[in-house]
């Protein structure tokens, strides 16, 4: 007896629905690339190889592995991702990643779809009775995609190519992923995040005081005014929503925006630290090398080079 015959009814549907999105990618891929034209939230991700540690910031979003690995973490949480995961993130984070199985042959492929909290808002109500999974309730979540959910975002696909019926029929068929997701336990947080007074939705309001002034020097009394929360109570609540501290949050924001200025816009090292509110270039290189590995005059030299070689 072979391994697929081991799998229940639910698992070869799920298999057969992630077999059939992987088709779809390819289709939707081709057809954007040809049209310029995309789904509204939707971003389609092909790797063709491994890479090194990236940093970015994710805004509340559902990537969707199709195939290939990745690992993906903040402060403490660490999240590894195969075919038929969901990754769920309902707060804006400062994140590193790395994809760590792409080929050729078998590229790494993810779909991600931006969370419109305005329709997590409107389901809420509905779904305030009903009996939920229990959940780790953090910011960042991994499941297992559910056939429905699958499905869903399958008919989302589908609609690349009839601009009409993406304009009539998106709206209802996102609601129903979003529907799917807080259904499910790594949507956890997306549900308490929308309860009135919660911990999450006050450290959301901090995070957004973090992203908009992240140059400043923001102290943790400060910043727990504006999450309307004492300052010892903000900073666990901050750490469990997050994974990490305040100040680490707002370092890891520092140093993401100085490698997009050193590697995109060529900018000096010094330049860099004092544009994202650093008052030592000494001080900045040190934080930069431990959060990248690398000293900061690596990856200027690193984009100096590929404008050279693209020339």
């Amino acid at each position: 007896m072979g391994p697929a015959s081991l799998l229940t009814m639910g698992q070869k549907g799920a298999l057969m629905d992630l077999t059939r999105l992987i088709d779809q990618f390819s289709q939707v891929q081709a057809e954007s690339l040809r049209t310029g034209r995309t789904l509204p939230g939707l971003t389609l991700f092909c790797k063709t190889a491994e890479s090194g540690i990236e940093a970015v910031v994710y805004e509340p979003v559902i990537c969707l592995i199709l195939q290939g690995s990745k690992e993906t973490w903040i402060g403490d949480q660490c999240a590894c991702l195969g075919p038929g995961d969901a990754l769920v993130v309902s707060h804006d984070l400062p994140v590193q990643s790395r994809i760590t199985a792409a080929s050729l042959q078998h590229p790494y492929l993810a779909v991600i779809l931006k969370l419109d909290l305005a329709l997590v808002r409107g389901l809420y109500d509905q779904l305030a009775e009903v009996p939920l999974p229990d959940a780790d309730g953090r910011s960042l979540a991994v499941s297992r995609a559910e056939p429905a959910l699958l499905r869903a975002i399958g008919r989302y696909l589908d609609l690349n190519d009839t601009p009409l019926d993406a304009e009539v029929l998106g709206p209802s068929i996102l609601r129903e992923v979003h529907y799917r997701l807080m259904l499910s336990p790594a949507g956890a947080m997306l549900r308490t995040l929308l309860v009135s007074g919660s911990h999450a939705s006050r450290i959301a309001k901090a995070i957004l005081r973090l992203r908009r002034d992240y140059r400043l020097a923001l102290s943790l009394p400060e910043l727990a005014r504006t999450a309307g929360m004492s300052a010892t109570s903000f900073h666990q609540h901050f750490k469990a929503v997050t994974g990490t501290t305040p100040l680490q949050y707002q370092k890891d924001l520092r140093l993401i925006a100085a490698r997009s200025l050193l590697v995109d816009q060529g900018q000096s090292v010094m330049e860099a630290a004092y544009a994202i509110g650093y008052e030592s270039a000494t001080h900045f290189s040190h934080d930069y090398r431990r959060r990248f590995g690398n000293p900061p005059r690596r990856d200027t030299r690193a984009a100096a080079l590929s404008v050279v070689r693209a020339s």
